[in-house]
Formats: structure tokens, sequence, C-alpha cells
């Protein structure tokens, strides 16, 4: 059955696989971008910031004049940040925090009276392993995606009624733009910084992962499969093995034994 789905943030990575796809399925796509970009026939595109809420009304509405319902919101868009919670500049927190948590917040209340009164709809709230599990110096990204867990738990509840579902996405690492476009928010790590050496040291390990990370089409087309599911699941880990056993284990494991595996993979101590 032919869906219109919005997704937002469909400039590179996740977004701009999973809207392909969705169109080539024969969905009807819209999808977001902060500046304009090239054409494409299959997928309309929105000029919408995340950090501006009247962007976000008008690219809701835009898609209400043309199609009369939305059936599926992907919240996938967002921005990474690094850097030690001491010496990273506030304003770059208060970035990360607005458009990662606040901007799906503005983003699906604004969706949720279509989709009440049509009589339901799906929202795919993007978390991520960072969401499961604080990760050193990316303490706001985590803070954020974790913000994204208790907000999609308790609307999932609240929204059960109107035949809405609320379904969360935990990817772990994939070969996106991630690493680059951290580096546009990195906190200052000059000789006086008290983190600099440590940050480094993690940091390395962190890019080391997500450039080994898995293709971004394989969560696009796992995405996929989710929009056309009558019945989804609450929440789908798509991760390596290792680190699906590294969620599990977490839950298991007292948690200073859990925290020492960390400390040991982002090079900590």
């Amino acid at each position: 059955m032919k869906k219109v789905i919005l997704i937002t943030g469909i400039s590179s990575g996740f977004g701009k696989q999973t809207a392909k796809l969705l169109a080539n399925e024969g969905h009807i796509v819209y999808g977001t971008v902060r500046k304009e970009s090239a054409p494409d026939d299959r997928v309309h595109h929105l000029i919408m910031d995340l950090t501006d809420s009247e962007s976000i009304k008008k690219a809701v509405s835009t898609v209400m004049e043309n199609e009369g319902r939305i059936d599926v919101l992907i919240n996938n868009a967002g921005m990474h940040s690094g850097g030690p919670i001491e010496t990273s500049p506030i304003e770059t927190i208060k970035l990360q925090m607005d458009t990662n948590f606040l901007g799906l917040v503005h983003m699906t209340r604004e969706v949720l009276p279509i989709m009440r009164k049509q009589g339901g709809g799906t929202i795919l709230n993007f978390s991520s392993i960072g969401g499961l599990m604080g990760l050193p110096f990316q303490a706001f990204y985590s803070a954020g995606k974790f913000a994204i867990e208790g907000f999609s738990e308790a609307l999932r509840m609240e929204v059960k009624q109107f035949n809405i579902k609320v379904v969360l996405i935990n990817p772990g690492d994939f070969h996106t733009s991630n690493s680059m476009n951290r580096r546009n928010f990195l906190a200052p790590t000059n000789l006086n910084d008290p983190y600099r050496e440590q940050f480094e040291k993690t940091l390395a390990a962190i890019e080391k992962d997500e450039a080994n990370g898995w293709n971004p089409e394989i969560l696009a087309r796992r995405i996929v499969k989710i929009v056309e599911c009558k019945n989804p699941r609450q929440r789908y880990i798509i991760a390596s093995f290792e680190q699906k056993l590294a969620v599990t284990v977490k839950y298991i494991l007292p948690g200073k034994w859990f925290r020492m595996i960390l400390e040991d993979h982002y090079k900590i101590g």
C-alpha cells in the first residue's frame, strides 16, 4: 500500500538512502534539507531547519496541502558533536540538544494532530547505540539520544488510543559523514585543555569504528521493511553482533565491569 512519508535530513547518509529506497517502492516521499540541493524526481525536497519551529510548520503544511495526510514520520535528522563535558562550548551543547532532541519534539508535535484526525500513523524516531549507553567525549550526543528514548517510551503509551505507533531505531556504527561533520563541532583541544590527550585517543577509536562501519544502505533497506510492516516492533537495534552483544551485556554485568569494557575500547586510562 502506497504511503505518504515525511523524513527529516535527507542530504546524506541514512536519510538520503532511505528516501531513495522508499520512493523506489512506490511511496510518496517528502524529505527535508537545510539548503537547496539537486532536485530528485522521486523525492520531494522541503527546506527545513530543526532549530526553526516556523520552518517545521511550513514543511508539514506543504505536505498536507499536497497530499492531505501523513502516514509515516521518520525523525532521522540530527548532528554530532564531540568533546569533554567541561570544555565543550555551551553554544555547541545547546545546538546539539536543540537539534537532536527539541527539533524532534517540535516535528512530532506538529504531525501528531494530523495522525490523530486521520485515525493513525507511524513515527520512527532515530536514537542510537549511544542512546542506550553513555559514550565518553560524546556526552551531549548520548544525552540527546537518551532523551529521545524516554520521550518515545512515554509518547508510545499516550498515543496508543489513536492507533499511532512509535518505533525506536538504534543504529550502531555506519560509514557515513558523521566523522567529518563532528569535526565541525569539536571542543577546543589546545595545549591548555586538560582533556586534550585523552580526547584525541578516544576520538581516534570513535572514528576508526565509524570508518569500519556498515554501509548506510543496509539500514535504509531495514527501514523500508519496518515502514511496510503492519505491526512493527517497539525497537530495532541495527548494528553488528558485537554492538548488540554490548547492549545485552550492559544489563547483565555489574556497572563497574561494563564501564571497564567501554574504557578499554575507547582507550581510557
